[in-house]
């Protein structure tokens, strides 16, 4: 019995630190990181994090990470917004003792807006008030931050950024027809280009840029220029992304140049290489979470295609 409670123990340690995984932490930061460099970019956070910024909770979830997680957060925040723009709340982390109409008394837990104004004037000396407060605290899958307006209470960001930044691929299938009606019309859109190279047992490599689009981002057109099946081909491409593991179905009309040129010159049927129209229809099923992924192509010119294909949002996808 004493044996069996020792191995009981021990497994219940071991479990505490796989759960405990400083690295997950670590990199749910760097993507914080990441995102607020986008989000500086964009012209949100300089228009609406105005800085000093006060941090009011970098609070850590586990035993193991007392100590070292809220310096970690803390550097983040310094690299992010800047040394001179970021201070710490010291007093809004700990058990607050006010003196209240003759009365002593004690408040733990999350410090309210008013606290945090009033904790800050009271420890900042001579320095600017701070005008943005920031919530950064560790979770099991990775961080949650919360940045809010001092001042007015308005929430500037929230999110749980984990290392894959799940939540966000997660939020990117559910955009409202208003939200997508105004990224067209501001003239920004989602772009993606595919590689495809289907080499087995007949082949298929072409090179597209598609337009996410529609109400939930589900719809994908745009235009593809053909290699191999058809030979120096250029067409229109549509694919549906199905909820179930991102997987895109569709297909793809190709004109092929060189016959359509030479039908053109010579007044006839002349067929050079390839039939002057292909249908393409296209199976891709993405690998992960990753740019590459699997894709069968099916022609009318009676190919059939299996290999990879290079998922990727930018102009080149052989590209990061």
């Amino acid at each position: 019995m004493v044996l069996m409670g020792r191995i009981a123990a021990l497994l219940v340690l071991l479990t505490g630190l796989a759960w405990a995984d400083r690295g997950r932490t670590r990199e749910a930061l760097a993507r914080f990181e990441e995102i607020a460099d986008l989000r500086r970019d964009g012209g949100v956070f300089d228009d609406k994090v105005v800085l000093p910024l006060v941090i009011v909770s970098a609070s850590p979830r586990y035993e193991t990470t007392r100590d070292w997680y809220p310096a970690e957060a803390t550097a983040t925040l310094l690299r992010t917004f800047g040394a001179k723009g970021v201070r710490v709340c010291e007093a809004c982390m700990r058990t607050r003792i006010t003196n209240l109409d003759g009365r002593l008394e004690q408040t733990s837990g999350p410090a309210s807006l008013d606290e945090v104004r009033a904790l800050d004037d009271r420890y900042r000396g001579g320095a600017t008030p701070a005008k943005t407060g920031i919530w950064i605290d560790e979770t099991a899958s990775g961080v949650a931050v919360r940045i809010v307006e001092l001042s007015t209470g308005q929430v500037i960001f929230a999110q749980n950024v984990d290392p894959e930044l799940r939540e966000y691929s997660g939020s990117a299938r559910s955009f409202k027809m208003s939200a997508e009606l105004e990224r067209r019309i501001s003239g920004n859109s989602i772009t993606h280009a595919f590689v495809d190279l289907a080499l087995y047992p007949g082949q298929h490599v072409s090179l597209e840029w598609a337009d996410q689009w529609g109400q939930t981002n589900a719809n994908l057109s745009g235009i593809v220029l053909s290699i191999v099946d058809p030979v120096a081909g250029l067409g229109a491409t549509y694919y549906r992304a199905l909820e179930w593991g991102n997987i895109l179905v569709g297909g793809k009309v190709i004109l092929s140049l060189p016959t359509v040129i030479a039908q053109t010159q010579l007044g006839d049927d002349t067929e050079i290489i390839d039939p002057p129209l292909t249908a393409v229809a296209v199976l891709r099923v993405p690998f992960g979470d990753t740019n590459y992924g699997a894709v069968a192509t099916f022609s009318t010119n009676g190919v059939v295609g299996l290999g990879i294909t290079l998922l990727n949002s930018s102009l080149l996808p052989v590209l990061p």
